[in-house]
């Protein structure tokens, strides 16, 4: 993979990650939450559904080449999301807390950051 296309799959994995984890502020607060809270009030569809674009994450780190322990974080920080996330209620105010999108691309970003400076 050549860097620009290294540099456009970090792109959009920071962009998925704002939507489905901070795209929207609670008004009155600094607190945002994303999709991801909002769909998973949906019972069952809207968990999966937010499961998925999490998954694509983890497929452009993948894409990245990053090593397997980096992978293995991310696939917790998804499962995690998606287990708490089922429960009603609690796993709604848990997702808006978690942020396992924008933790991942956190783990991504340091992946190749140490790439970079090794």
């Amino acid at each position: 993979m050549n860097i620009e296309d290294g540099h456009l799959h970090l792109k959009r994995i920071r962009a998925l990650a704002t939507l489905m984890d901070n795209a929207f502020r609670v008004p009155g607060t600094n607190f945002r939450i994303g999709w991801d809270t909002i769909l998973g009030l949906v019972p069952g569809i809207g968990d999966v559904a937010t499961g998925i674009a999490s998954a694509s994450i983890v497929g452009y780190a993948m894409r990245l080449k990053v090593r397997k322990r980096v992978l293995v974080r991310m696939l917790a920080n998804v499962g995690i999301d998606v287990t708490i996330g089922a429960i009603p209620l609690l796993g709604d105010i848990f997702d808006a807390a978690f942020k396992s999108n924008v933790r991942n691309v956190a783990l991504v970003e340091r992946e190749l950051a140490r790439r970079i400076n090794s």
